[in-house]
C-alpha cells in the first residue's frame, strides 16, 4: 500500500503524521491541501512569512528551486531550505525545476524536504529517480509542464505519490492560469484515484473550486496569498472554499 508520510526531519516541532494513501484520499474528499509558495513571499522577511504559514490553515509550504537552465529564473537552494526547515512546523514541499535533479535529492532531503518533486521533462531515467526519492524517505512527486500530456505517466503513476501539474509556464510567479489544466486534471484523475494531484500556478478563489471538482487535491498559491493585505485570511478562504467542495474519491 502506498503511504503518505508527512515526516519532519530538521525541526522537532514538526510532528510526524502517517496516513495511508486511501485514508488521505478520503480525508481530502471535502478538504483540499493548501500550499502557499515561498517564491512569492517577502525575501527580506522570510522567517516572518514562514511563521505566518505556521499560524495559518495552510497544510504545506511549497518551496520552488530553479537553476536558470531548466527554467529561465534562479531561486532558492539548499542553505535556504535548511534555514526554512528550522522554523517551519508543516511539511516542506520541494519542487525541483532543475536539470539533473538526481544529483541534489540527498542534499535537499537532508535539508528537511518532506516531499521531493522532479520534472518528467528533466529526468531521462524517471523510474530510477523516483526510487531514489523513496529511498531517502521522502514522498515522490513528478511535475509536468503545461504542454506535457498526462498520458506519459501511464507506466509509472503507480509508483509516485504526487503529480504536480503546472498551470502556468514555470519560472515566474504571478502568471495567468492556463484553462486547459482542468482537462488535464480530469484525465489524470481517471488514470489514478490514489495519487495526489497538485496544481501550481495562477490559483485563486475563482478557479480553486473548479480545480477541486475536476479532481485536484493540493492547491499551490503564491502571489494570490502573499500579495494580499491579510495572507492568513486568504489562506483560510481557500481552505474554507475547498472544505465546501464535494466530489467522489
Amino acid at each position: 500500500m502506498l503511504v503518505l508520510v508527512l515526516h519532519l526531519k530538521s525541526n522537532p516541532a514538526r510532528s510526524p503524521v502517517f496516513l495511508s494513501m486511501q485514508q488521505s484520499r478520503s480525508y481530502l474528499k471535502n478538504m483540499a491541501l493548501i500550499a502557499p509558495s515561498l517564491l512569492a513571499a517577502d525575501f527580506a522577511n522570510l522567517q516572518r512569512d514562514v511563521e505566518l504559514v505556521n499560524r495559518s490553515k495552510a497544510d504545506w509550504l511549497h518551496f520552488d528551486v530553479m537553476d536558470g537552465r531548466f527554467v529561465p529564473n534562479i531561486s532558492f537552494g539548499i542553505p535556504l531550505a535548511e534555514a526554512v526547515s528550522r522554523h517551519l512546523t508543516k511539511p516542506l514541499d520541494v519542487h525541483l525545476m532543475i536539470v539533473e535533479p538526481e544529483k541534489y535529492l540527498a542534499a535537499f532531503a537532508k535539508a528537511g524536504a518532506d516531499h521531493l518533486t522532479v520534472h518528467l521533462e528533466a529526468c531521462p531515467h524517471l523510474h530510477r529517480t523516483v526510487q531514489q526519492i523513496k529511498e531517502l524517505g521522502c514522498e515522490a512527486g513528478v511535475a509536468l509542464n503545461p504542454h506535457t500530456p498526462v498520458s506519459l505517466l501511464e507506466d509509472i503513476i503507480q509508483d509516485i505519490d504526487i503529480v504536480l501539474l503546472m498551470s502556468v509556464n514555470p519560472g515566474f510567479g504571478g502568471q495567468k492560469f492556463i484553462e486547459h489544466t482542468y482537462e488535464k486534471v480530469r484525465k489524470l484523475r481517471a488514470m489514478s484515484d490514489a495519487v495526489l494531484i497538485e496544481i501550481d500556478g495562477g490559483v485563486n478563489l475563482q478557479n480553486a473550486s473548479k480545480l477541486l471538482e475536476a479532481g485536484a487535491d493540493v492547491l499551490v498559491a503564491g502571489h494570490f496569498v502573499f500579495s494580499a493585505n491579510d495572507p492568513e485570511a486568504v489562506i483560510g478562504e481557500l481552505k474554507n472554499l475547498s472544505t465546501g467542495t464535494s466530489r467522489k474519491v
